[in-house]
């Protein structure tokens, strides 16, 4: 069986990572998620969340969504290439069921897992 925990090696968790991300090329999005990915040196996915207060006022509904993200990542951060990816919801998120934002969140891994990941700017793409 495979291990399905989050280690810290699989969070994004400094600001300068963040920031990257926020001007990063890779893009994708459905109707609750954007998501913002790049290449990393890591060599595994790693997962940073940006779930603000526009999506819900109501801490509960923020964490919820966290949860549901960060549940769906652990299964499916194995399959994912060595990518840094920045998960932002969006306001649509908050009043979706959990079966619509579980499938997603599968196929945007789905469709990530099948790119080609934008090297980050000022790295040279070999």
């Amino acid at each position: 069986m495979c291990d399905a925990g989050l280690p810290r090696e699989a969070r994004l968790r400094r600001a300068a990572d963040f920031a990257a991300l926020r001007h990063s090329a890779g893009r994708l999005s459905s109707g609750s998620f954007r998501i913002r990915f790049g290449s990393n040196e890591a060599g595994v996915a790693r997962l940073g969340l940006a779930i603000s207060k526009r999506v819900s006022k109501r801490a509960v509904d923020r964490n919820r969504i966290k949860r549901v993200i960060r549940e769906s990542f652990r299964y499916a951060r194995l399959d994912l290439p060595a990518v840094d990816i920045l998960v932002m919801a969006r306001e649509s998120a908050r009043d979706a069921d959990l079966a619509t934002l579980r499938d997603e969140l599968t196929r945007l891994w789905k469709k990530l897992s099948t790119l080609k990941v934008p090297p980050r700017p000022g790295k040279i793409a070999r």
